[in-house]
């Protein structure tokens, strides 16, 4: 089983989950490598997106690797006229993460999560569990109860 932080937090509060490693291939982090390198739908796969609002700061979205974040309805549910993704660089120092392992379990703080509501349409689905070639399978509902996320559309 992987032992990442991510999993180490959900496993001591009590939710099942599976981990799933696989081999990294620099030149392709998307999210629909990955669904294709574990033989999975990759509408059942989700990425963790990390966005600024204009009047919260910073946010958490989950959305399916194959769909893109909408931010105007971004804005529209987390109660802000602007939100834009971050730089790539400002990820490591926000969230203790880097691009292609990004969690949203265990970040250094604890910003407003949305999971796109498509993920209730599964028992389980698959996140980041923390670094690259590691995923989580587990309950989208027991995940958000965890991190304390709300279900939204923030798609496009």
């Amino acid at each position: 089983m992987v032992k990442t932080n991510a999993v180490r937090l959900l496993t001591a509060a009590g939710i099942t989950l599976e981990t799933f490693e696989y081999e990294v291939d620099e030149s392709d982090l998307s999210g629909t490598h990955i669904a294709d390198v574990l033989g999975v739908e990759a509408d059942n796969v989700f990425k963790t997106l990390v966005a600024r609002g204009d009047k919260t700061g910073i946010m958490v979205f989950c959305i399916p690797v194959e769909l893109e974040l909408d931010l105007k309805k971004c804005a529209q549910v987390s109660g802000n006229k602007n939100v834009e993704m971050i730089h790539v660089k400002e990820l490591l120092g926000l969230t203790g993460y880097i691009r292609g392992g990004c969690s949203p379990v265990g970040m250094k703080k604890a910003y407003p999560t949305w999971i796109d509501e498509t993920a209730l349409l599964y028992d389980r689905f698959y996140v980041s569990a923390g670094k690259r070639g590691a995923q989580m399978y587990l309950d989208p509902r027991e995940l958000a109860g965890y991190i304390h996320a709300e279900f939204a559309d923030v798609t496009g």
